[in-house]
């Protein structure tokens, strides 16, 4: 029980924060008024009387664009955060037991990220060459 001490004051606020929103969404629907319309139940679009379908088939280009945008965007962040972490390394706070000096190291992160960009690149070279960046 002793390993479990720790935790306690999480499943606390996990609880707390899970009832809290339970609470206020029963609290919600027997205290809350309720005027049901026709108007309330429609999709709101910008304003403006939806018309036609609403199960329209979106052509896969959209969504290979969205999946590369968010690929490349989440590749970015990591290699902002590997920057900030690289330019202001501390060997002995990241690594307690040192056993190579910090040049070693900073000459190993560097080429570890040259190959991450390199698979990077060869990723983004193979999407150009399928098309998947050719918007038609």
């Amino acid at each position: 029980m002793n390993d479990l001490a720790p935790y306690i004051p999480i499943g606390m606020i996990v609880a707390l924060a899970i009832g809290f929103g339970a609470v206020n969404l029963i609290l919600g629907r027997l205290i809350g008024p309720r005027k049901d319309n026709p108007s309330k139940s429609l999709a709101y679009e910008s304003g403006m009387t939806p018309v036609g379908e609403a199960n329209v088939r979106i052509p896969v280009k959209f969504y290979m664009v969205a999946v590369l945008f968010v690929l490349f965007d989440i590749e970015t962040v990591f290699i902002l955060a590997w920057a900030v972490v690289y330019r202001g390394i501390d060997l002995e706070a990241v690594i307690p037991a040192v056993e190579f000096s910090a040049l070693q190291f900073t000459r190993f992160a560097f080429v570890e990220m040259l190959v991450f960009i390199l698979i990077l690149l060869v990723g983004y070279i193979y999407v150009w060459r399928k098309g998947g960046l050719r918007w038609s």
